[in-house]
């Protein structure tokens, strides 16, 4: 696929719809019959165009995705829409009135921003992108909000709106980009361009930036959603309220940096606390700690105990029942003891594979009862922790 104009016709429309729903098995039947009638390119454009729908309903929801229109880096990349109406919320809140929406991708952005009532001007070098951008923001009945161009950001003048946002592409030909300096375009041109914007800026990058690579005036944001870490922000201007924080969706329930020093490292008490993996991405673990009046059960490992249960949001509760040394035979034999059918397997700090672990101790069901085992370390020991959720 490398031109939306003809889906855009009213035959192309019509066939989206007629196709909208096909399974991937019945394809090759569809197109057959589809194309006694329709130009056979046009019909690989409309099944192509609905695969990429039915992916792009995870991230946008099933009555958006089905209006439309995706390219395959565009369904891969783009901001989730519960991420992206969060990020729009914080803009208005800043009181901005219009974004140039740098590296815009399909418009997932610019969507939720201009939903908030906030002017957008978007941009995207690949003339495919673009177009999906400008056909996305009329599908959505948001063209009047936004405008779409299709040239380099580098070229952009952004002096007449309140905000930039960027978000840089973290793919190359051979993968995922670690390097900041190898975005696309660069992490130092996107803070370059954040610093000139009157009121506010934000950039997009991976969450495993290094926070050493994070700009002395920038604040730095995590954010999760239903539990999975999905990007970290550069604030700049306005939006830099604080140094560090850890947001998690849905909610939103912010989380920010006081500085603390390490928690102290004691035993595994009654309760283990797994902090948010935002939490964990922004360092603010002791944060969490100290909400808990708990401590680490390793100096190096993302594990808060306490002896109290205290419900957060930052950190998911288990009650342990037993702390064994790492050893295969001990936890098969106790989970045949206790009739365990159902195990899941977590880690921090250990180098064992959760589903070799599995496959080892409970090949087969032994009764109706579930466990949690934790594969961590205690105090430098290989340590297996087993205990179960707090309801």
């Amino acid at each position: 696929m490398n031109d939306l104009a003809p889906l855009l016709t009213p035959e192309g429309r019509a066939l989206l719809d007629e196709v909208r729903d096909t399974d991937p098995a019945h394809e090759l039947a569809v197109a057959t019959r589809l194309r006694r009638e329709h130009p056979a390119d046009l019909v690989s454009a409309a099944l192509g165009q609905a695969r990429l729908r039915q992916r792009a309903v995870a991230k946008f929801g099933a009555e958006d995705a089905r209006r439309m229109f995706f390219t395959p880096n565009g369904v891969e990349q783009s901001t989730r829409a519960s991420v992206a109406a969060y990020r729009a919320r914080r803009f208005q809140e800043l009181g901005v009135a219009s974004v140039a929406d740098l590296c815009c991708g399909i418009g997932g952005d610019a969507i939720a921003l201009a939903r908030a009532g906030i002017r957008v001007l978007a941009v995207d070098r690949d003339p495919l992108t673009a177009a999906a951008a400008r056909a996305n923001a009329e599908a959505l009945g948001l063209a009047g909000m936004i405008e779409v161009r299709q040239a380099d950001v580098t070229e952009v003048d952004t002096a007449g709106h309140d905000a930039v946002f960027v978000d840089p592409a973290r793919r190359g030909g051979r993968g995922r980009v670690f390097d900041p300096e190898a975005y696309s375009p660069p992490l130092s041109w996107a803070v370059a361009a954040a610093r000139t914007a009157p009121r506010a800026a934000a950039l997009k990058v991976a969450p495993g930036i290094p926070h050493e690579a994070v700009p002395a005036d920038a604040g730095a944001e995590w954010i999760s959603d239903g539990g999975d870490v999905k990007e970290a922000v550069l604030w700049f201007g306005a939006g830099q309220e604080a140094a560090v924080r850890a947001t998690l969706l849905p909610g939103p329930r912010t989380l920010l940096s006081r500085g603390l020093p390490d928690p102290a490292v004691r035993p595994p008490g009654r309760y283990l606390y797994e902090p948010d993996g935002a939490v964990v991405r922004s360092h603010l673990v002791a944060e969490v700690a100290a909400e808990l009046d708990g401590g680490l059960i390793d100096p190096t490992i993302a594990y808060v105990t306490a002896d109290e249960h205290r419900p957060t949001p930052y950190a998911t509760a288990y009650e342990l029942t037993d702390r064994l040394p790492f050893n295969v035979k001990r936890l098969k034999a106790l989970l045949r003891e206790r009739r365990v059918g159902v195990l899941t397997v977590k880690k921090r700090g250990s180098a064992v594979e959760p589903e070799e672990l599995r496959r080892k101790v409970l090949s087969k069901p032994y009764g109706p009862e579930s466990v949690t085992v934790f594969l961590t370390r205690v105090d430098g020991a290989p340590t297996m922790l087993l205990g179960h959720p707090v309801r």
